[in-house]
């Protein structure tokens, strides 16, 4: 009877994991342009050490001969790297993708310059923004959309009254940590306009499913990119913590937001579009 029950356990489990693989390789499935975005990423990278040169030398400047390589190597950075260059080559469409790409350098010079414009974050350059800095918007906005795509498929059995109330509390709390935050700058024009987006974002929900994935998609890739960015001293927020859970969370309402912009922009232009006269056939 024991045995009985065990084989019961295991061909269960191996259903939910055969299941659960068929539902997760459409998102991981490598095409050409895979390799395509792969290739992009890294010249990304090769033109970032090129133009900023001195950035590198200072950063390799650490390196000590008389310690072990691997002791000094940036495990946590050569780790985020890994995942978000797999993320990227997930089953990607390059017309999509590119459009994705370009909302995320609007967004992420807009978002950049408000942080570092009223001081509540600071880079080590001293520069507000760096321009450095922009293209790792469009890089994380592509693994955010893969880690959509992935979040979906596993959630897919969620009901909506779940989902819609999570949003509602995720959001909620998000607010109230916004306006803890940005507090000491309210009195910022830059301040008071992030403010008013994100609560006509939140209050004006298009789709509750997306934008609660989407947004914890960005939060858990942001703790990450906040982790290694305020231990490494590269950038700091006015509050010291490293990182705030603000930042982290910011990052999902940042993706939220390009989310919304991409839409926006999408039906602005398909309403500017001439529409072509019908034909209509000779009988």
């Amino acid at each position: 009877m024991a045995n009985a029950k065990d084989d019961l356990g295991w061909i269960t489990m191996r259903t939910r994991i055969t299941d659960l693989w068929r539902r997760l390789v459409p998102v991981l499935r490598w095409t050409r342009a895979s390799y395509v975005l792969l290739s992009a990423f890294l010249l990304t990278i090769f033109l970032i050490v090129v133009v900023w040169r001195p950035l590198a030398e200072e950063a390799f400047a650490y390196y000590d001969p008389h310690r072990p390589l691997w002791v000094q190597l940036d495990w946590l950075l050569m780790g985020i790297f890994l995942v978000m260059s797999v993320l990227i080559m997930g089953n990607p469409d390059l017309k999509a993708d590119s459009f994705i790409v370009l909302v995320g350098l609007a967004g992420g010079l807009a978002i950049e310059g408000w942080g570092t414009q009223t001081e509540l974050w600071t880079y080590y350059t001293l520069e507000r923004p760096p321009l450095w800095i922009i293209p790792a918007w469009p890089v994380a906005s592509l693994c955010i959309d893969r880690l959509f795509r992935l979040l979906n498929r596993l959630l897919l059995d969620v009901p909506d009254r779940w989902i819609r109330r999570g949003y509602w509390v995720t959001f909620t709390v998000f607010l109230g940590l916004l306006l803890v935050f940005t507090w000491p700058t309210l009195d910022r024009s830059l301040t008071l306009l992030a403010i008013a987006a994100c609560g006509l974002m939140i209050f004006s929900p298009t789709d509750y499913r997306i934008a609660l994935l989407t947004f914890i998609a960005g939060a858990g890739l942001g703790y990450f990119l906040e982790l290694w960015g305020t231990t490494r001293a590269c950038w700091i927020y006015y509050t010291r913590q490293t990182p705030p859970l603000f930042a982290v969370l910011a990052h999902g309402m940042a993706a939220v937001a390009f989310w919304r912009t991409g839409l926006l922009i999408k039906q602005l232009v398909f309403r500017w579009q001439p529409r072509l006269p019908q034909v209509k056939a000779e009988s």
